[in-house]
């Protein structure tokens, strides 16, 4: 591995599915990471108090920290992927805004993935980019007040996702900006990226600036590390030498048990923390929002 030093975290949604979701962060914990991550963990935008207590104290007990939580974006192994662009389901993820804020208030989440939505037939993409505008506002909004970002993601597969590469997710991110929302950023995602035939190595070059949060996960087969052809490593490395100082979190569907999954990344490299310095490099790089990369 290269020494970049740039801290992983686990997505407890595809890692340790061996254990229910709520025995998951310990079992990360047990692994060796100091950091977690889950796309939104409950069936509905609003759930019970009872629901949201047993989550957030699942954290709390494995003695992990909660990195990152996708909003609700309906039902992501069916033909979702996001709503909250989509006529008659927009007021799903704004009823979700208040609960997915008071989760990463109580917990310290830093970052938060807000899928974009499906084109729907019938309706003018244009009106749905208008309708995505305000609630990725309105999302940045409810999450600025204790330092947290809201991410926009390309997404690969079939289904009629409008942003494929990190150009598309980047515009949004600059619009977002433009509009007053400086807590919106680039989520790097090199499975989807090169699923798409996105130049990764262009796109790091480009867009490092934007980059909030990065995942990993090999390609083709969105298995581990060195299950597939792309050069993860590097491309992570680039990242940093660019000034990147975030979490890379490991979004892969592991071939065997997770356990056996996780070979690669020794367990000293499991339990860093963003903003660590790689060697020769620059922490605190300045971005053209006024943040640094540490606040990213």
């Amino acid at each position: 591995m290269s020494d970049h030093l740039l801290p992983y975290l686990a997505n407890c949604s595809l890692l340790f599915t061996e254990e229910p979701l709520l025995g998951r962060p310990a079992a990360a914990r047990a692994a060796g990471f100091g950091a977690v991550e889950f796309w939104w963990p409950f069936a509905v935008p609003v759930p019970s108090d009872r629901e949201v207590d047993a989550f957030t104290t699942a954290i709390e007990e494995a003695g992990v920290a909660l990195a990152g939580l996708n909003f609700f974006a309906g039902d992501l192994a069916g033909p979702d992927c996001g709503v909250l662009s989509i006529p008659g389901r927009s007021a799903e993820f704004r009823d979700n805004i208040d609960v997915v804020a008071g989760i990463g208030e109580r917990l310290g989440v830093r970052g938060f993935n807000a899928l974009y939505g499906n084109r729907v037939d019938g309706v003018d993409p244009a009106a749905q980019d208008e309708l995505a505008a305000e609630s990725i506002g309105l999302a940045a909004k409810a999450v600025a007040s204790f330092g947290g970002t809201v991410l926009i993601e390309p997404v690969s597969g079939p289904k009629p996702y409008p942003l494929r590469t990190a150009a598309d997710a980047v515009a949004v991110v600059r619009q977002a900006r433009a509009a007053g929302a400086a807590n919106v950023g680039f989520l790097c995602d090199l499975y989807h990226l090169a699923s798409n035939g996105d130049d990764i190595d262009a796109a790091i070059a480009e867009y490092a600036e934007y980059v909030a949060h990065v995942q990993i996960a090999d390609a083709p087969g969105r298995g581990e590390p060195g299950s597939g052809q792309l050069d993860l490593d590097r491309y992570v490395a680039d990242l940093a030498r660019r000034g990147y100082r975030g979490w890379v979190s490991l979004e892969y569907k592991p071939t065997g048990t997770t356990e056996a999954s996780l070979a690669w990344l020794p367990r000293a490299r499991r339990r860093g923390r963003p903003g660590q310095q790689r060697r020769g490099g620059r922490p605190g790089q300045q971005r053209r929002d006024g943040q640094t990369k540490e606040q990213a």
